[in-house]
């Protein structure tokens, strides 16, 4: 009987933390097995990175961040390549279905941003348009250090350029207690506990279904947690600066915020971005979401990203 109760208790605290509130399946909604079909493999020097290639013409890279994967824009493929661009999704060593080998340093803005050159040089991309989010911010920042030619025109989406307005939901120290937090994500002890603390926190309201969750919760599960300790325990600590690379900067930008996002809040540098981008008061939209804006309001992003390529 003792144990019955146990094993009920259990199922009710899993049940009760489950990070969807919506059960209800969209129609035509994409499954991450059916999004991983589509994906294409490239084997960099540090492990295979899987990427999303689909459309002709221009092209879109669009770079995830934190601990997300290039699952999060699954909803925007189809009107960007429709509307004639060619779309290209990498998921950044250590996410979703690229390997994440064992290391630290691997995964430092500087590595990032080489393996994400090297793939766009083996597509025979030369240069592109570039949008980001979240921790794909600092990860853009490097590779406009490395190669300021690259990026074309720039879209930023809810991305870590100042400390101002950086709370992130988790800081960590390396050692022990960061290393036990990974095990816990990857081996479903406090895997929905993170994902619903997070899409809580990230949208005004969690309407995900299970098909969508299962995109954000099946790479945590494989164990793709190194590049997220990195982050987690490094990069949130100590931000890089790059307002050397923003001095510089001499592109179109155009802003798309979720103005509602309390992990990166637009009011405390609002001012000091638009100068350092040099953006056009024209080109700063905002989006009546909090963080996660592309999985609710992917429609009027993409619209907006090809009103402003359109220019």
């Amino acid at each position: 009987m003792k144990n019955l109760f146990v094993l009920v208790l259990i199922g009710t605290l899993i049940f009760s933390c489950k990070p969807y509130q919506n059960t209800k399946i969209r129609k035509n909604q994409i499954t991450y097995e059916d999004f991983r079909a589509d994906q294409r493999l490239y084997p960099t020097d540090d492990g295979l990175i899987k990427y999303i290639d689909e459309g002709k013409g221009p092209v879109i890279v669009l770079l995830h961040g934190v601990p997300t994967s290039g699952w999060i824009y699954r909803k925007m493929i189809k009107p960007l390549t429709e509307s004639g661009y060619r779309v290209i999704i990498p998921d950044m060593l250590g996410f979703g279905s690229s390997d994440s080998p064992e290391g630290f340093e691997l995964y430092n803005a500087e590595n990032h941003a080489q393996r994400l050159l090297q793939l766009m040089k083996a597509l025979g991309i030369e240069s592109w348009t570039h949008v980001m989010h979240d921790a794909g911010g600092l990860w853009t920042w490097e590779l406009m250090k490395q190669a300021p030619d690259k990026i074309e025109k720039l879209i930023v989406l809810n991305t870590i350029i100042y400390e101002e307005g950086f709370y992130p939901p988790v800081r960590m120290k390396p050692g022990g207690v960061a290393k036990t937090a990974m095990w816990a994500y990857r081996n479903g002890v406090t895997t929905n506990t993170l994902l619903k603390n997070l899409f809580k926190q990230g949208l005004k309201e969690n309407t995900l279904n299970p098909l969508d969750i299962e995109g954000y919760k099946t790479p945590l599960l494989e164990g793709k947690t190194n590049a997220m300790y990195y982050f987690y325990s490094q990069t949130c600590n100590v931000l890089p600066d790059y307002s050397e690379v923003f001095e510089n900067i001499t592109i179109p930008v155009s802003i798309i915020w979720g103005i509602h996002d309390t992990m990166l809040q637009w009011p405390p540098q609002q001012t000091r971005v638009a100068n350092a981008l040099k953006v056009n008061s024209e080109n700063i939209h905002f989006v009546d979401e909090k963080h996660f804006l592309q999985e609710t309001k992917a429609l009027e992003i993409s619209y907006k990203i090809i009103d402003f390529l359109r220019l």
